[in-house]
């Protein structure tokens, strides 16, 4: 069952980042054909005919430029994956003995389901290690290796929230911040580069 199919609402990013991208832009799905009016008024300007505006929207339609390159996309998004699951696998081979004392954590092979190999999180136990995720970052950095902190900080951390939210309220999620990074990952990436990055890692002390 695709994971559309899941809640009551759905949303996908289309953004330049993603696997399959649009360059920008997303799609919501819904159950509720209500809703989907809603959702509908929402992304053009409010408008719900030729003239009635009831509510206040945006400019949230998808241009013509970046459905083509979406259409462009998908022909290719198989082969894109396939590239990606063989980046991933080499990342696995080469970090796994750091699992084994709970050095770091991967991401679960989940069963009866079907990645498409987006990211690469890392989560490093400076405990174990004697080393922190910044540590990592820092040492990638100085090789011409870039990584990123997805995410931090987390959402309820923001300035713009200080004094709405305690980020001391989801300590799990606040952990997991301050030690996950996001490793290289892209169709094009070469196996031998997985292991640079990976020794680099594991030469760290």
């Amino acid at each position: 069952m695709g994971i559309g199919n899941f809640g009551d609402v759905s949303c996908f990013s289309f953004h330049a980042t993603k696997v399959f991208n649009t360059i920008e832009g997303g799609a919501v799905c819904f159950k509720n054909e209500q809703f989907g009016k809603e959702i509908y008024k929402l992304k053009n300007f409010g408008i719900k005919n030729q003239e009635v505006v009831d509510g206040v929207g945006a400019n949230a339609k998808m241009n013509e430029f970046c459905a083509a390159m979406g259409i462009c996309n998908l022909r290719h998004i198989e082969d894109e994956i396939a590239k990606r699951k063989k980046v991933v696998e080499r990342y696995r081979k080469n970090l796994m003995p750091l699992t084994k004392n709970n050095g770091i954590m991967l991401n679960p092979i989940q069963k009866d389901v079907q990645q498409n190999y987006a990211y690469f999180p890392v989560v490093f136990n400076e405990e174990i290690l004697g080393y922190t995720r910044n540590d990592v970052k820092n040492a990638l950095e100085e090789h011409g290796v870039f990584s990123r902190k997805y995410f931090y900080p987390i959402t309820n951390a923001f300035e713009c929230y200080e004094g709405q939210f305690d980020p001391n309220e989801t300590p799990v999620a606040l952990r997991t911040s301050k030690r996950v990074l996001t490793l290289p990952l892209y169709a094009d990436l070469e196996l031998d580069d997985v292991d640079r990055i990976c020794n680099i890692i594991k030469n760290l002390k």
